[in-house]
C-alpha cells in the first residue's frame, strides 16, 4: 500500500481550499511540513500549482476525510490502489554483475562449442553480451581469447539452468530436420551369391566313427604281421 499520495503538494492545495483538516493531518497525509501546508494556505508556497482532488483520484474515500473533519486527532491513510499495475519489464541485454563479467568470455566459449545451433540474440539474453563480442570470441580475435577457458554459465552463476534449457529447447525447434531417404533409394548390402556367382561349398556328411570298428582294424594288422 502506498504510503504517500501522488503529487502530493497538489493534494496538499486541494485539502487547503476544500477542507476542514488542520496543517497537522493535512501534512501527515501529504507527507509534507505542517510549516509547509501553513505556508501554501498563506499563498507563500506552490504557487501555480493545481489542486488535485484524492477522492477523485482514488487515493482517499469521502468516509476517511469526513472522520478527519470531524475529528482532528484522526490520522488519515492513502487508501488501497483498485488496480494494480505491474512494473515494467525491463528490455535489452541481461545485466551481469560486475564480478562475474570477467567471465562471460568464457561463457560464450562453452556456448558455442557445446550448443552451436544457439543464435547470437540467445547467447545475448543468457550471458548479457553483445554481438561483437560473441563474433570475437567464436573468431578467435577477442583481446584475451589467449586465456579463455569454456565454462558453463549456469556453474558460472551468469545465467540458470531454467534459461538455458528454454533457449536449448528453443533452438533445437529452429534446427531444420534431416531429410529422410524413402525406402526404395537406401542402399542395402546384397549377398555374395547375387553379387558375383559365389556359392558356399557343400560339407559332405562325416559318418559317426565306432571306437570297436578302429580297435577291429589295428587288431587284424597285428596279426598279418
Amino acid at each position: 500500500m502506498a504510503k504517500v499520495p501522488l503529487m502530493p503538494k497538489a493534494t496538499a492545495v486541494w485539502l487547503v481550499d476544500n477542507t476542514s483538516l488542520t496543517f497537522d493531518q493535512i501534512a501527515e497525509f501529504c507527507a509534507l511540513h505542517p510549516l509547509e501546508v501553513r505556508a501554501i494556505a498563506d499563498g507563500e508556497s506552490a504557487q501555480g500549482i493545481k489542486g488535485m482532488d484524492p477522492i477523485s483520484a482514488g487515493q482517499l474515500s469521502r468516509d476517511e476525510l469526513d472522520k478527519a473533519q470531524a475529528d482532528s486527532n484522526h490520522r488519515m491513510h492513502v487508501a488501497e490502489p483498485k488496480v494494480i499495475v505491474p512494473p515494467l519489464k525491463r528490455k535489452g541485454p541481461r545485466y551481469t554483475p560486475l564480478s562475474k563479467r570477467q567471465d562471460r568470455p568464457n561463457a560464450i566459449l562453452w556456448l558455442v562449442r557445446n550448443h552451436p545451433e544457439l543464435k547470437d540474440s540467445q547467447i545475448i539474453r543468457l550471458v548479457g553480451t553483445t554481438k561483437n563480442t560473441i563474433e570475437a570470441v567464436r573468431e578467435r580475435t577477442h583481446w584475451n581469447s589467449a586465456n579463455l577457458a569454456p565454462m558453463d554459465p549456469v556453474t558460472l552463476g551468469i545465467c540458470t539452468q531454467i534459461a538455458m534449457d528454454f533457449e536449448v529447447n528453443k533452438a533445437a525447434k529452429w534446427a531444420p530436420k534431416p531429410v529422410e531417404t524413402p525406402e526404395e533409394e537406401k542402399v542395402q548390402l546384397l549377398p555374395a551369391g547375387e553379387t558375383q556367382g559365389y556359392r558356399a561349398p557343400t560339407v559332405e556328411k562325416v559318418e559317426a566313427v565306432d571306437a570297436d570298428s578302429v580297435f577291429a582294424n589295428f587288431a587284424k594288422t597285428e596279426k598279418s604281421e
